[in-house]
């Protein structure tokens, strides 16, 4: 059976793709867990490259964007969110 494109896509998008809005980490990687790991590995990696060449960061050590406390794809309402409080 072939694949449909949206299969495709909705793949693409939750394992491959790094998203802004959840410190460049894929939807996957959020919902299982593992971004707190990945985020720690990306902060070694930019270890090495700064101890290597830290001309190249100026004045300041370099650090993966931060995990934000909360994401969403439709933010619910203020009501809604005060409902489930």
């Amino acid at each position: 059976m072939p694949v449909r494109s949206g299969e495709r896509f909705f793949s693409y998008n939750n394992h491959d793709h790094r998203h802004s809005g959840i410190g460049l980490h894929t939807p996957a990687s959020v919902h299982f867990g593992t971004a707190t790991e990945v985020r720690a590995l990306r902060q070694q990696t930019l270890n090495a490259a700064y101890t290597a060449h830290p001309e190249r960061f100026g004045n300041r050590r370099p650090q993966p964007p931060k995990l934000p406390a909360v994401a969403w794809i439709n933010q619910p309402s203020q009501e809604a969110l005060i409902q489930t409080a």
